[in-house]
């Protein structure tokens, strides 16, 4: 039954998407971030997100209905990100292993400057957001109710050769959409779906707490402390916050403090010294190497020739010592210029967008996506997340909105209320006669 319906929703989308391509990106988005065809028996192996992708693309080259793909500085950053990743390829210490990966990136890049172009009215910003969220809720209302009935024993697991197929990732993933779900619940207009969304949002949290991520524990301090800062009310929602946490904190077993108090003893755990040793090798090789290393740098000879311990070989474990060591520091400067200047824009709508009813939704995403910045940008620091989609998607977002933003909202969505602007217009407008 589950790979008829798998089968069937991907079928549709496609066919959709010939006609209507941002249904397209609405459909890759799903897949990409809920990787739905893991769920099923006989679809796991089924290249849904090419089928897709295939007839998006063609809807695309077809249609009249698209804008600029690069509306902001953001975007240009990641063009500009993605022509240094071809420049650098060639020069990957080991290309053919690299292969594999910068296919995936491409593809991923290629598909947000696609959204860009697609994704510029109000309704399709705010349906994007809520497939956003969709995709990756499911995961965190399963892993909220699984951490709560068995009392957070044991870890919340994301879904299989994905990006967040591992308990930290799945949690930075779960705490980055909390704020966008902020957004969409205030877009409700009934109570009972403003209290479903507040549920769905505790049971992400409980389930990235339920990963007994440190990384994630960080992440939802700062965003928690962010929040608290820009609030109106400080101590009342700094009181409801702390009593919130304690009481989510409290349900959970002693290992998971165990793990929690290794923070602060970091250079007497194996793990945050093997990611210091990741970081130096990244470091190192980047000076060494104006291209970087490329993607498959992370191996035995690799840190035989950079890294301070050479047998304690892993990952990057941090967006930011992964791009720099795969990239080198052009890679590295790209990358930070696009992630600054979709925080501007973040800004930018929040402080610019307000104090209007036409456009006061906007601010809000601009005010929810720097905090979803924020639970990126520290959990990321421990996480080898530089490709995800989800970030990528946040950029979308904050530059579609600014687009539509400055157009005063006043652009009509729809051929019927463009016919009755003209007709207003005339109306208004003094007859001639000759």
């Amino acid at each position: 039954m589950t790979d008829l319906l798998i089968i069937s929703l991907v079928g549709l989308c496609a066919l959709v998407s010939l006609r209507h391509p941002w249904i397209g990106i609405l459909g890759w988005t799903w897949v990409s971030l809920m990787n739905p065809h893991r769920l099923g028996w006989r679809t796991q192996e089924m290249p849904v997100a090419m089928i897709i992708a295939a007839c998006l693309l063609l809807g695309f080259l077809l249609t009249k209905d698209r804008r600029n793909p690069l509306p902001r500085p953001s975007a240009w950053m990641l063009l500009l990100f993605m022509a240094w990743m071809c420049i650098t390829f060639p020069f990957s210490f080991f290309p053919d292993t690299a292969y594999s990966m910068w296919d995936r990136v491409m593809k991923i890049d290629l598909m947000v400057l696609v959204a860009l172009s697609l994704i510029y009215k109000r309704s399709q910003i705010v349906v994007f957001a809520g497939v956003v969220v969709a995709s990756l809720a499911f995961y965190g209302v399963k892993g909220g109710i699984f951490t709560i009935v068995t009392g957070g024993n044991h870890r919340v697991w994301g879904p299989m050769e994905s990006f967040i197929e591992g308990n930290n990732e799945l949690a930075l993933a779960l705490i980055v959409i909390i704020p966008l779900m902020r957004f969409l619940q205030t877009l409700f207009t009934k109570a009972w779906q403003r209290h479903a969304m507040t549920g769905a949002m505790l049971l992400c949290a409980a389930a990235a707490i339920g990963s007994h991520s440190r990384g994630a524990f960080l992440a939802i301090a700062a965003m928690g402390a962010m929040m608290w800062w820009r609030g109106k009310h400080k101590f009342v929602f700094g009181l409801l916050l702390v009593i919130g946490a304690a009481a989510a904190l409290m349900l959970m077993p002693e290992h998971y403090w165990e793990r929690m108090n290794t923070i602060k003893t970091y250079d007497e755990d194996a793990s945050a010294l093997g990611r210091l040793n990741a970081w130096w090798m990244t470091f190192n090789l980047a000076n060494d190497n104006f291209f970087g290393g490329g993607y498959a740098i992370y191996n035995v000879s690799t840190f035989m020739r950079y890294a301070p311990d050479p047998l304690d070989v892993k990952a990057a474990h941090s967006i930011y010592f992964q791009v720099l060591g795969e990239h080198g520091w052009v890679g590295f400067t790209l990358f930070m210029l696009m992630w600054l200047f979709t925080w501007f824009d973040a800004g930018w709508l929040r402080k610019h967008a307000a104090g209007r009813p036409e456009t006061e939704w906007a601010a809000t995403l601009g005010a929810m996506c720097q905090v979803a910045l924020v639970g990126y940008a520290v959990g990321g620091a421990f996480l080898s997340l530089a490709y995800f989609d989800l970030p990528y998607n946040i950029l979308i977002l904050t530059a579609a909105a600014r687009r539509w933003v400055v157009k005063r909202g006043w652009e009509p969505e729809t051929a019927e209320a463009e016919a009755r602007q003209a007709e207003k217009q005339k109306k208004k407008s003094p007859m001639v006669t000759t």
